[in-house]
């Protein structure tokens, strides 16, 4: 089971100079929720049906050059951060969903890390 969950906003990929289209999907696979369900079931139980809201509405997002992955950040009741990465196939897949320490978050925004998205231009 695959899924589109969400796609590339042209503001998200603007802001963190991705080379990929406007639209571009993002899916979800039945390994990838298996893994949440086993790493991170507190927020797995709690937040993903939250997934297309954060990834079409997010606080901030985040290009990790470690690993290539594009984190996509909100505040709910706490933050909750999903990790979107290529796949082999050359797909876009949510691979994990979790919460975030303020102090940490908080950090990351001060750095300039964690970039916000102006939500005026979303109104």
């Amino acid at each position: 089971m695959i899924e589109k969950i969400g796609e590339f906003s042209p503001e998200v990929i603007k802001l963190l100079n991705l080379d990929i289209s406007a639209g571009t999907d993002i899916y979800i696979g039945a390994t990838n929720i298996a893994h949440m369900v086993k790493e991170h079931k507190y927020e797995f139980d709690r937040y993903f049906d939250k997934i297309p809201l954060i990834l079409s509405a997010p606080d901030y997002v985040r290009l990790k050059t470690d690993d290539g992955s594009i984190e996509y950040v909100k505040h709910l009741s706490k933050y909750i951060k999903i990790a979107v990465r290529i796949a082999g196939d050359g797909e876009y897949y949510v691979r994990s969903l979790y919460t975030v320490r303020d102090r940490i978050t908080k950090k990351l925004i001060e750095d300039g890390k964690l970039k916000p998205i102006d939500k005026k231009k979303n109104l």
